[in-house]
This record gives C-alpha cells, sequence and structure tokens, in this order.
C-alpha cells in the first residue's frame, strides 16, 4: 500500500471516542463504537476498520442526517428466552452489544438466548459479537441483512445484501472459533478498500446487467448503487460452481433479519426512497447465545472443539502449501503481528482523518503523517 503509516491503536481509539462524542454520540456509547472498529482493526479486517468511519458512520450523521448519534433501545416484546428490540435508527453496534448482551443473560437462565433487532444501523464487523458470547464460555451467533448487493443465481439484479452469517464457538486454545463472512464472495467494504488502493477487483465476484462480470473497482461501487452491477453469492456466478448454496445462506439471514422483527427486507434497505432522498437504512438483525453448561462441561467442550480444529490443522497439506488454518486463527495472528504496529492508514484515509478533525475542530488531535 503505497503512502501507508502505522497509527498506535491507543492513539486511534481515543481519537474515535472524541470523533463521535463531537458529533453527539454520548461517550459511553462512544467508546463502544470506537472499540468496535478498533477490534476489527486489530484482527484485520480493515474493510471494517477505520476505513469505515468517515463514509458509513460519520457522513450518515453528519451530511447525511440519515442516522441518530443517541440512541434509543426500546424492548418491544420481551420473553422468557427471546426479544424483539426497535433501534430508531441508532448506532448500530451499541444496538448490537446491548442485543447480544440480553442473549447472553437469557442463555444463563433457560439455556438458549435470542434477541432481534429492528430499525438499526450497521453494525461494524459481525464477529465481535458473537466473541461477546465466547468469552462468557457460550457458543455465539449473529446475522445481518444490508442494503442490496447480491444477485440471486440466475439473476442479474442486486437483491439481498451482503449479509454475514457468523458463529464463534470457545476452544482450549487462545483464540475462539470464528466463521465470520459475508454471503457474497466478497463485500462493499473489501472493493472500497481495493478502491483506495486503486486495484482491480478480480474478475467473477461481480456481475453487470449483461451478465458479464465487472471489475473496475471505482465502477463498480458506482453501479451497485445504481443498481447496474451486482455481487456474486458465495459460490460463484451460476449453479456450477455452487452459487445456488450462497444464495440460499443470504436468504437465510434475510429472513431471520426480517421476519421474525417484522422489519424492512430486500430494497427497501437501499436507503433511498423512491424519488432518490436519502433515508435511514432500518436494518434488521439476530443474535444467538447458547450456554454450553446447559449441555455438557464447558471444559469438556472447549477441548473437544480444540482438537478438531488441531487434527483438521494436522491433514495433509497440498503441494506447496506451508499450513491449514481454521476460521479465527488468521486474525488472531494478524492481532498478535499488528500489537506493536497498530492501524495501517493509507493517503485516503489519512485525508478523510484529517477532513474530520477539521471539521469537529478536534485541534488536540495530531497524526505522524501530517
Amino acid at each position: 500500500m503505497n503512502n501507508t503509516v502505522w497509527i498506535p491503536f491507543d492513539q486511534f481509539e481515543f481519537f474515535m471516542v472524541d470523533l463521535f462524542q463531537s458529533i453527539g454520540v454520548p461517550e459511553a456509547d462512544a467508546r463502544v463504537c470506537a472499540d468496535v472498529l478498533i477490534s476489527a482493526d486489530r484482527r484485520g479486517i480493515d474493510s471494517h476498520g477505520i476505513g469505515r468511519l468517515k463514509p458509513i458512520y460519520y457522513d450518515r450523521i453528519v451530511q447525511q442526517k440519515i442516522q441518530q448519534p443517541v440512541t434509543e433501545f426500546e424492548i418491544v416484546r420481551d420473553k422468557a428466552a427471546t426479544a424483539v428490540v426497535d433501534g430508531h435508527h441508532g448506532m448500530g453496534m451499541v444496538i448490537a452489544k446491548r442485543c447480544m448482551e440480553m442473549a447472553i443473560e437469557k442463555a444463563r437462565k433457560y439455556g438458549l438466548g435470542m434477541v432481534v433487532a429492528r430499525n438499526s444501523t450497521h453494525y461494524g464487523f459481525a464477529g465481535y459479537y458473537p466473541m461477546m458470547a465466547t468469552d462468557a464460555g457460550m457458543i455465539g451467533l449473529t446475522g445481518t441483512n444490508a442494503r442490496p448487493s447480491i444477485a440471486p443465481t440466475n439473476g442479474v439484479e442486486n437483491m439481498l445484501g451482503t449479509n454475514p452469517l457468523v458463529f464463534g464457538f470457545p476452544t482450549d486454545e487462545g483464540f475462539p472459533f470464528t466463521s465470520d463472512f459475508a454471503t457474497s464472495i466478497i463485500q462493499r467494504g473489501k472493493i472500497e478498500q481495493y478502491e483506495r488502493e486503486g486495484i482491480d477487483c478480480p474478475p467473477g465476484l461481480v456481475i453487470g446487467r449483461d451478465g458479464k462480470t465487472k471489475t473496475d473497482s471505482v465502477q463498480i461501487l458506482k453501479d451497485l448503487v445504481n443498481g447496474e452491477a451486482a455481487l456474486a453469492p458465495i459460490g460463484g456466478i451460476g449453479e456450477e460452481t455452487g452459487g445456488h448454496k450462497g444464495y440460499g445462506f443470504a436468504t437465510v439471514v434475510e429472513i431471520l433479519s426480517s421476519c421474525l422483527q417484522q422489519g424492512a427486507f430486500l430494497k427497501q434497505l437501499s436507503g433511498l426512497t423512491d424519488e432518490g432522498e436519502r433515508r435511514p437504512y432500518s436494518l434488521g438483525h439476530f443474535f444467538m447465545a447458547m450456554d454450553i453448561d446447559h449441555f455438557c462441561d464447558v471444559d469438556a467442550f472447549k477441548k473437544t472443539c480444540g482438537d478438531i480444529l488441531r487434527e483438521l490443522r494436522a491433514s495433509q497439506k497440498a503441494p506447496g502449501q506451508e499450513r491449514i488454518y481454521t476460521c479465527g486463527e488468521k486474525e488472531y495472528l494478524t492481532g498478535v503481528a499488528r500489537e506493536g504496529k497498530g492501524v495501517p492508514v493509507d493517503a485516503t484515509l489519512q485525508q478523510q482523518l484529517i477532513t474530520m478533525r477539521n471539521e469537529q475542530g478536534l485541534t488536540q488531535h495530531k497524526f505522524s503523517f501530517e
């Protein structure tokens, strides 16, 4: 990455807390939002870290005024092991963390807890919330719908969001098993990263209205908005490589993110009115926690889970490959490697940070790249 500098995590976290507060987010909520974003960068999930700070959160609050900095967390329905909440277009990370906390609390009592949310906003990298459950000795699960991006198999119109279906399992190792990825081959955040770095999107990941693949990252981001491009689901374009399987999983997430809480779905999540005016995205999420202690001894579960992962890594490697990984391992290793380095900040992000700081008058913050 040209002109990339590394900024210490704590410096960025202080800056983000101050920035969120400057645009009206209460201090406690600002700390939650900053922690979610910095946790993504710690794990090398740069598509969902500080790169999302300006376009996804700052701009939507300050410029577009489609997101509320003060979160009104309303519990609409509360049963024994379940709950439905309305986030009233507040901070998605705050809504999501409180939902998972509720799910964990319910799981402690009933073995299983599930909470769904409507009228929420982008909640950061999804793996953050199942890891809350693994830290509590539980299995965690979450999913969210999103603005239309994925085309159904045999179609070319972007209908479904990137809709991650994310699991977390505690292990006896130094990190949990976390399968955190979109149900599309690639997500918008990664294409945004390609755009910043001046890199084309690999072929076969995005389909145009003509049924052909698209690779121009700048044009793809425009075409995803105007409906002239769509992301391919996991498995690829068509059934021959299993694209219908990713399409099916994306639809499962859409149903669980909208039907249980009777919220918006598909094209209703475009963030635009019929007249083309911006409006809140009204996203839906679901969160589930499963208390292992209700099924078996927690330490026994962790060991068996760890044994499975270790056997997978120890299996025969393909020619030329040095090692086999299991889900969450690369992110853990990236976190270890980045501990003394911080967050990589390219030239585009550097300018965004200066712009936000200057607009909000946060003159106490200085960056090494200035």
